[in-house]
């Protein structure tokens, strides 16, 4: 995917080092406004040091972490970014109504102002009746929607979610994904990090996977599937089966009570095997499907550490 305007974000061959552990290997991308980049990874594979460079926390040993600000690139705004954290970072003894006021303040939003969007947010969340319930009474869910809300409260250019769906429910998760498109589609910059690769799949425009430190996949997620994986192919149909057992078009070859399955290798195009199915067979269903993201992650961290 083309990009024709200026990065919110850019990473420049950031390098982080802790003793005898090389966590972060010369690491670039870029965040552009009105788009969601997944940044993915394995445990250990050296995502977690990557977000707390870009958020400030820890300053990379070498490289440039940049952010595009009224026009011009330099250092890290906190007051234009937002940050939903995989820890919490919420005070259990104060009411949820005060912590989102006061996370709003830390960001230059007057007083007045913050409690009228947190009141907001919180009618859009269903939580106006624990507005002035201290943040221990909460479920794990129900905190997690306030942590959001502090995050994105003060309207900010740039925003990174780590593991935002942790502890939703199924319509949560929903209200969660149909908020962070709005945000985007809203010109924000929105890097989502998170392990469930069916969420990421249907929120992303582009991905980084980082594994061992460095980078091993990066591009627009449409091309990247169309790139590394192989087709999936679902049949339902009346006659005979055995041209599918003698093809060499296909491979992973199963059947069931009333389908069959079986994946297009590289190099085969769905129409060249269209082609080959007998004239007189009756076909009842045919769907051609990309690979799932799921099974790219796990094929590609595979091979790199091979």
């Amino acid at each position: 995917m083309e990009q024709t305007i200026d990065p919110a974000l850019r990473v420049e061959s950031i390098r982080k080092r802790f003793n005898s552990i090389e966590a972060v290997k010369e690491i670039s991308l870029a965040a552009y406004p009105g788009e969601v980049l997944g940044l993915l990874g394995p445990n250990g594979a050296g995502k977690t040091t990557a977000i707390r460079m870009i958020m400030g926390i820890l300053q990379p040993d070498q490289g440039e972490i940049l952010f595009r600000s009224n026009g011009r690139f330099g250092p890290l705004d906190r007051a234009r970014i937002g940050y939903l954290p995989e820890e919490r970072g919420l005070y259990a003894d104060a009411k949820v109504l005060d912590t989102l006021i006061y996370f709003a303040e830390l960001k230059g939003i007057a007083p007045q102002e913050a409690r009228r969007c947190a009141l907001e947010w919180l009618d859009k969340l269903n939580l106006t009746d624990w507005a002035r319930h201290k943040i221990s009474k909460l479920s794990k869910g129900m905190a997690q929607k306030v942590q959001f809300v502090a995050a994105i409260l003060h309207k900010p250019d740039l925003i990174l979610f780590d593991e935002p769906f942790a502890g939703l429910d199924p319509v949560n998760q929903d209200l969660f994904q149909g908020f962070i498109r709005q945000l985007r589609d809203q010109g924000l910059a929105v890097l989502l990090s998170s392990h469930q690769m069916n969420l990421v799949e249907v929120l992303c425009d582009r991905i980084f996977l980082i594994n061992k430190g460095e980078q091993v996949l990066y591009g627009d997620l449409s091309e990247i599937k169309e790139a590394h994986g192989e087709n999936l192919v679902r049949l339902r149909f009346n006659g005979d089966r055995s041209f599918l057992q003698t093809s060499a078009l296909i491979k992973d070859l199963t059947f069931s009570e009333d389908e069959v399955q079986f994946k297009l290798p590289h190099g085969v195009e769905p129409n060249q095997f269209l082609r080959t199915i007998p004239e007189d067979l009756a076909i009842e269903e045919i769907t051609i499907e990309r690979p799932p993201l799921h099974d790219i992650f796990v094929s590609t961290v595979e091979r790199s550490n091979r």
